[in-house]
C-alpha cells in the first residue's frame, strides 16, 4: 500500500485558527463517511490532523470491519484524531474509484483481521501494518474498466432510489395541501400566533404555536406515539460482543458498531424492529428512522430518542413521512436549546401533522414497499457483481469477459 498511499500528518492548527469549526469524521462499516456536528477545534481533547478531500482515513480499532474509506469532496475543514490515519492517494498509479473498492474485498479484509494486534482485547491495526499490505495494482486502464463494471451496477439501484424519493415529493405535495399558511409560518419573518398556543418565550416556539394556530384541527404526533426508554447494561455481559446501531440522514437506521460489553460505561437503548429513533442534535437533517429487522440484542445510544407508534398510523407510512422536507419543517421549530438545538421525544410528540386517512396511509406505504422491494433487488445484483469485482481485482476474471 505504501507505493500508492503517504501518510499526511498536517496539525490542524498549521493553517486553522482555534476558533475554527472543524468537521470530524464517523467511517461506516461499509467504507461511507458521514460527518459530525462540527466543533471548534480548541473544544476538542488532543491533536487534530487536517483531511483533504479524496484522502484515505481508517479507524485503527475498527478497520478490521470495514471502516475505511475515501473522505468526501463537499466537506469544509475535515479533521480526524490520532485514531484515524490519514492518508493522500498517488492518482497518477491508482484511480480513487478502484482503491475503494480494493478496501471492500474479502481477500483486504482477511489480509487486516490478520494483523490484530493490542492487550486487552483492543483489537487495533496500526499505519505501519496497513503500508505493509501488499494489494494488487493493474495498470490505469484495467483499473478503470473495473470501476466502469461496478458504476454500471450502480444505475439500478440509482432508478429506484430516485423512484423513492419522488415519492417522498409527492407525500410532501400532499402535506402542502392539507396545511394552512406553511410558507408563512416556517419561513416568514412575521407571523402571527395564539397566545395560548406559546409554550415559552423564542422564534421557534412562536413559529410552533402559529402553526397550531393556523391549523388547529392537526392531530398532535404524542397521541400517536409513546417513548420507549428498556435499557440493557452491556457490561453484564463483558465478552459479549453487541450490535449498535446508529442513524443518519442517508442510512436511516444502520449497523455501526459491534463493541464488547465492558467496553460501555453506561445503560444502552433497547431497540427493535419497528421502532423509531432519532438522533436529537441531527434530527433536523434528517437523522431519523424505522428499525429494520435487527437482532434480539440490538440496542442504540442512550442519547438517541426511541419511540414508537400506538394505534392510526401505519409504520411503514410514518417512515416515508420522516423523509419530507415538511417534516423537518416541523422539526426544525420544534427544538429546544441554544447553539446546539435539540429535539427530545417530549418535543416529537409535541408535532401537529394533518389527519391521515388510512386509505391515503395505505396508497403511500403500499408503493414505497414496491420500490423498496425493487431496491432490495437491485442490491442483490449489486451483491454478485461485487463478487466478479474482488475476481477482477485479484486476477481471476480477465475485464474482458464482462
Amino acid at each position: 500500500m505504501a507505493s500508492i498511499l503517504k501518510r499526511r500528518t498536517e496539525g490542524a492548527l498549521e493553517e486553522l485558527t482555534p476558533e475554527t469549526l472543524a468537521t470530524l469524521l464517523t467511517i461506516r462499516f461499509d467504507g461511507s463517511i458521514e460527518p459530525r456536528e462540527p466543533v471548534q477545534i480548541k473544544n476538542v481533547k488532543g491533536k487534530l490532523f487536517r483531511v483533504y478531500s479524496g484522502d484515505v482515513i481508517f479507524s485503527k480499532i475498527d478497520v478490521r470491519n470495514g471502516a475505511i474509506g475515501l473522505a468526501p469532496d463537499d466537506l469544509d475543514a475535515m479533521c480526524a484524531t490520532s485514531e484515524f490515519p490519514i492518508y493522500s492517494v498517488d492518482t497518477k498509479k491508482t484511480h480513487p474509484e478502484y482503491v475503494k473498492l480494493l478496501f471492500r474485498t474479502t481477500a483486504f479484509r482477511k489480509l487486516l483481521n490478520s494483523m490484530i494486534s493490542g492487550a486487552s482485547g483492543r483489537k487495533r491495526i496500526q499505519p505501519s501494518q496497513l503500508e505493509g499490505v501488499k494489494v494488487p495494482i493493474p495498470p490505469l486502464p484495467t483499473q478503470q474498466k473495473i470501476a466502469a463494471h461496478w458504476e454500471a451496477a450502480q444505475l439500478e439501484r440509482r432508478s429506484a432510489e430516485s423512484a423513492l424519493s419522488t415519492l417522498v415529493l409527492e407525500l410532501n405535495s400532499w402535506l402542502l395541501k392539507q396545511t394552512e399558511g406553511f410558507d408563512q409560518v416556517t419561513r416568514s419573518k412575521v407571523f402571527l400566533a395564539n397566545y395560548e398556543n406559546t409554550q415559552q418565550w423564542g422564534v421557534k416556539a412562536g413559529r410552533a404555536a402559529a402553526f397550531i394556530t393556523a391549523n388547529p384541527d392537526f392531530m398532535r404526533l404524542g397521541d400517536y406515539t409513546e417513548e420507549c426508554t428498556e435499557t440493557v447494561r452491556p457490561w453484564d455481559d463483558p465478552a459479549k460482543e453487541w450490535p449498535v446501531y446508529g442513524v443518519s440522514n442517508k442510512e436511516g437506521v444502520f449497523l455501526s458498531s459491534m463493541q464488547e460489553g465492558k467496553k460501555f460505561n453506561a445503560p444502552y437503548k433497547k431497540i427493535e424492529k419497528g421502532y423509531f429513533f432519532h438522533n436529537p442534535t441531527r434530527a433536523n437533517v434528517g437523522s431519523l428512522g424505522i428499525v429494520p429487522d435487527v437482532p434480539e440484542d440490538a440496542i442504540t445510544s442512550p442519547e438517541y430518542q426511541v419511540w414508537r407508534l400506538k394505534s392510526g398510523l401505519l409504520p411503514d407510512f410514518m417512515a416515508l413521512l420522516l423523509r419530507t422536507d415538511y417534516f423537518l419543517s416541523l422539526v426544525a421549530f420544534n427544538r429546544v436549546g441554544g447553539v446546539k438545538q435539540r429535539m427530545y421525544y417530549a418535543n416529537l410528540a409535541e408535532i401537529r401533522l394533518p389527519t391521515f386517512p388510512m386509505d391515503v396511509q395505505e396508497y403511500f406505504a403500499e408503493r414505497q414497499q414496491e420500490i423498496l422491494k425493487s431496491i432490495s433487488t437491485a442490491n442483490e445484483k449489486i451483491g454478485k457483481r461485487k463478487t466478479e469485482i474482488e475476481k477482477m481485482i485479484i486476477g481471476t476474471l480477465s475485464t474482458e469477459e464482462n
